[in-house]
């Protein structure tokens, strides 16, 4: 018996001697991929790439996106985003009670489990979360460190642990990868059925690998050794978990690609603990929303909005400069009402202008639903996009009191304002402009308008859109509804 104790130190001894060896030295250890190519890869430390990124300038990178670029160690919030998203919210009740299991099981398993829940039952062509809704989360995870590596390289080869629907989108359009290889989900009838297929490389990029010149890779020093594109690298850069856990968020200004356009419900990141705080607030959520709800239809403006502040919703309205001309306005009787003109980041927006000016306003607006419009605390006029038939919907309203619109025809949740449409601008001088964080500007001087400044109604709205953003300190852009529906959702939005 002490003989056989005395065999197992002296096998443990040698085994944590040559771990420790290989961690302190990683270059000595020799890199052998399963199958018929075998090479001698150099194994370093990310810290000494990233202190002369200059040298990727000519070469091809091979990088594990989990490892290399996002801070995060933990899958749960992208795959607690498309359970929730593209599932619902049973769905990703589901998930986030499975979350225990997902911790005991091995990694690749977890995975398993996670892609099981999210995608099993859901219809393929239906499926836009992966181009809607995931890029900001991924781009907000990104580490600014490693981005700094990774861009340099003349070509970039992304290897993820994820299904590749999940990841392409943002590789591709946000961080101009020039290939992916993921792992692809099982389709029946045109349903996923929860499954990955085996795990086997493209032939293309292993073709061009094997004829290419010096291949570099970035990832952890588990997943590097477990995939065939890596067999193809002569160096590759390790990461370790304390290392990510100093990298900085990358900053908006550094994205590859302005993220003017996302979609999606949840309006945070949903870790585990997030998740939590989310279903344990969910019942309490669906009363003050009943409450809220029922106060804002059966009770004046004025009344239902002191319901809300003591339910919690709070705003701050500024409005110093213009409450002399609002004050007068509400004495003068005037043939035509006030055209408010506000920028649009949620539904509600045209009920909180309401609410500031404590005022009863009309909303018009675009693809309302019947619903919305009948349990509407103001009035809600649809708009139908035949420009003379909505031109003459929103002078019969301006000519029975003040209206608001948004011009943008749609919400855009990050800091830029998309095209303004002009109609608004040729049907009164009385404009102003409100920047939602609810910001009254000044009313728009007759100069400026185009009944009495002759200005065009192009510029009219571009003054209005420019008047906004410098105020929200927003940036404008040309892009209209139509360009988001089709960058998000490949149609024009049209319902």
């Amino acid at each position: 018996m002490a003989g056989k104790q005395f065999l197992v130190r002296k096998a443990l001894s040698f085994f944590s001697k040559f771990q420790l060896k290989r961690q302190a030295n990683p270059s000595s250890f020799q890199f052998r991929h399963k199958g018929s190519h075998a090479t001698h890869s150099e194994f370093h430390k990310l810290a000494s790439l990233l202190q002369k990124p200059q040298e990727l300038s000519n070469k091809t990178l091979v990088f594990h996106l989990e490892s290399a670029l996002l801070r995060s160690s933990s899958l749960f919030p992208y795959f607690m985003l498309v359970a929730f998203e593209a599932g619902g919210l049973l769905r990703a009740f589901i998930l986030f009670l499975l979350y225990p299991l997902v911790c005991l099981v091995g990694e690749e398993q977890s995975i398993n489990v996670m892609v099981f829940v999210s995608f099993a039952g859901i219809k393929r062509k239906k499926f836009m979360v992966g181009s809607s809704v995931l890029p900001k989360y991924f781009l907000e995870d990104v580490g600014d460190e490693s981005f700094d590596a990774v861009m340099k390289a003349k070509r970039k080869i992304a290897v993820s642990d994820m299904p590749r629907i999940m990841i392409e989108c943002f590789l591709k359009d946000y961080l101009r990868v020039d290939a992916v290889e993921g792992r692809e989900l099982k389709i029946v009838c045109g349903y996923f059925v929860g499954l990955m297929e085996g795990k086997n490389a493209n032939g293309v990029i292993l073709n061009e690998l094997r004829v290419g010149s010096h291949v570099i890779g970035i990832g952890s020093f588990n997943k590097s050794t477990d995939d065939q594109l890596f067999s193809y690298c002569k160096e590759i850069y390790w990461v370790n978990k304390a290392e990510k856990w100093n990298w900085k968020s990358l900053p908006r200004e550094k994205y590859p690609k302005p993220l003017i356009f996302h979609d999606g419900r949840l309006a945070f990141r949903p870790t585990l603990v997030a998740t939590l705080i989310m279903f344990m607030w969910l019942p309490l959520g669906v009363l003050v929303f009943l409450i809220r709800f029922i106060c804002g239809v059966l009770l004046p403006l004025n009344i239902s909005a002191i319901v809300s502040a003591s339910t919690g919703l709070s705003t701050t309205v500024s409005r110093a400069k213009c409450l002399s001309w609002i004050a007068s306005n509400k004495n003068d009787k005037k043939e035509s009402g006030v055209l408010y003109v506000c920028n649009h980041r949620t539904l509600l927006d045209p009920i909180f202008v309401a609410i500031a000016l404590m005022k009863p306003l009309v909303a018009v607006t675009y693809s309302v639903s019947r619903f919305s419009e009948v349990t509407s605390p103001i009035k809600v006029v649809r708009l139908t996009r035949d420009r003379e038939r909505d031109r003459r919907v929103m002078e019969q309203q301006l000519s029975q009191g003040d209206l608001v619109v948004c011009p943008e025809g749609t919400t855009c949740r990050e800091p830029y304002l998309l095209r303004f449409s002009p109609l608004f601008a040729e049907m009164t001088g009385d404009i102003v402009p409100v920047a939602v964080d609810l910001q009254i500007l000044e009313k728009l001087p007759s100069s400026q308008t185009c009944t009495a400044g002759g200005k065009s109604r192009m510029e009219v709205a571009n003054h209005v859109q420019n008047q906004i953003a410098k105020a929200l300190g927003f940036e404008c852009t040309t892009l209209t509804r139509k360009d988001k529906y089709m960058i998000l959702a490949g149609n024009d939005g049209i319902i």
